[in-house]
């Protein structure tokens, strides 16, 4: 691997969370500070959030819009966020949504968190349950947390969660056969 930063090298994507740690809202406050300072088309910020932290509302209310595999690790998770577009005529939103996630999955490494994220929701239950404004668009859910024991997942997720991370090689994403040492 080429000389990443170590916030970016060693990210990844748990499902086992510690059930009982929890997020200060110092460290809530940051990550969303991250998320408010990503980039976005005419900085208009298409971005909006509800955070649920573990055995609140908004978190119960987050967690039966996952699908039942999804819950099944989710629900252990310090905070589950809902990042949603808010639905203008920007071409762009989606993308700068992306960029707010990732800068607050990019921070929430720095600070010695791990993110996973879901995009299998059910949208309409998520306007329904946290009675979203029209122009709100639910698109992923975020859970965030500590790491926790993966031998607590049932065998099924343990397999996932112990396997090698994998990339495809950079040639595969290239759409040019450019020298990339350029």
């Amino acid at each position: 691997m080429t000389d990443l930063t170590p916030l970016l090298a060693f990210r990844w994507s748990p499902r086992s969370f510690d059930p009982v740690a929890e997020l200060t809202s110092a460290e809530v406050s940051t990550l969303l500070e991250a998320a408010r300072w990503a980039p976005s088309v005419g900085n208009r910020q298409p971005w909006r959030f509800a955070v649920g932290h573990r055995e609140d509302e908004t978190f119960k209310r987050i967690l039966v819009n996952l699908p039942p595999g999804e819950q099944r690790w989710a629900g252990r998770a310090s905070l589950l966020l809902l990042a949603a577009r808010h639905a203008t005529d920007n071409p762009f939103a989606a993308y700068d949504l992306g960029q707010a996630v990732a800068h607050l999955t990019v921070q929430a490494t720095a600070l010695g968190l791990h993110v996973r994220q879901v995009t299998d929701l059910d949208r309409h239950g998520l306007v329904a349950d946290l009675d979203l404004p029209a122009d709100v668009q639910p698109y992923v859910v975020t859970a965030i947390g500590q790491l926790g024991d993966p031998f607590s997942l049932p065998a099924d997720l343990l397999v996932h969660e112990t396997s090698l991370r994998r990339r495809r090689p950079l040639a595969e994403l290239m759409l040019t056969c450019s020298d990339l040492t350029h």
